[in-house]
């Protein structure tokens, strides 16, 4: 499939640590960007913001995660209705009514699975309906991918444990090296690097429906944690929660899921595109973060 090369204006809701990344990705490339951080659930703002600069593409990075993790959510739930749901079901209809493609930057922790060593087969699929709602996170993206999924100018990314060659505090790996145990449960995530020039093909070319952005083949938390003592904390060391034993620190569950990629990969070849397997893309991460300095 031929790549779409005409003009291109980005408009990014949000400013946060995702949103930077695209932002200084899209640069690189020369497209024209514009970042702003109006309210996504003010309707009149977000209105004058689509039409002063008449986007072709919106991607919304805004929306309440939390810090230092989506416990915070529990404690501001109608903060996060009103940035996970409110605001993203305005934001989407206010460019389904301007005729613009809006890409939102949503969650894959939609899904859980029993927390078993190996996980059981068939992994979830974009086909699968999203079910899980075990913390007020993932009930409000949950409520919101349900509401949007039905307009037809959405393009719905998936991310889950997202992680970048950086330690900015949203980084999986800025997490886990801070706690002295981790859990070690195989799951899927996205490793930034690899999934993001893919996720702004998909943009710009204007694909439409849900996608898991996460690599081929799943990992766990030792293994990132023993790459990271390979390549830039050699002393680190680690121990495992039991899952039960975790659950106790928390003040809402997580969730485990692990994806099978293939809708993804197949669509992403058609722009001649290749999605790193994790192990790959990891391992490649490290080796960056150890040229860096980290």
């Amino acid at each position: 499939m031929a790549v779409d090369t005409s003009p291109r204006v980005f408009l990014i809701f949000g400013n946060g640590w995702i949103a930077t990344q695209i932002k200084e990705l899209l640069l690189a490339s020369e497209k024209t960007v514009i970042t702003t951080l109006v309210r996504t659930e003010n309707r009149e703002q977000v209105l004058s913001e689509l039409k002063t600069h008449s986007p072709t593409n919106v991607i919304n990075c805004a929306g309440a995660r939390g810090t230092p993790n989506v416990d915070w959510c529990e404690d501001h739930k109608v903060e996060t209705v009103r940035s996970n749901i409110l605001g993203v079901l305005n934001l989407v209809d206010c460019c389904y009514q301007l005729g613009i493609h809006v890409t939102q930057i949503g969650s894959a922790c939609i899904f859980d699975r029993e927390p078993t060593p190996v996980p059981k087969t068939p992994f979830f699929t974009e086909e699968d309906e999203p079910f899980y709602e075990g913390s007020w996170y993932s009930r409000s993206r949950l409520l919101s991918e349900k509401t949007i999924s039905h307009y037809p100018n959405v393009l719905v990314l998936r991310i889950r444990v997202p992680i970048a060659a950086d330690l900015h505090p949203g980084n999986l790996l800025t997490r886990l090296l801070k706690y002295d145990k981790v859990n070690s449960l195989l799951a899927s995530g996205s490793v930034l690097p690899s999934l993001l020039p893919g996720a702004i093909l998909l943009a710009e070319n204007g694909v439409t429906g849900t996608y898991n952005l996460v690599n081929p083949n799943a990992f766990t938390n030792n293994d990132v944690m023993a790459l990271a003592k390979k390549h830039i904390r050699p002393d680190l060391t680690w121990e495992n929660f039991e899952f039960n034993d975790m659950l106790k620190v928390l003040k809402a569950p997580r969730c485990n899921p692990v994806f099978d990629p293939t809708k993804l990969v197949t669509k992403l070849k058609e722009f001649g595109y290749e999605v790193k397997d994790s192990h790959e893309a990891l391992e490649d991460l490290f080796i960056e973060m150890k040229t860096k300095g980290y």
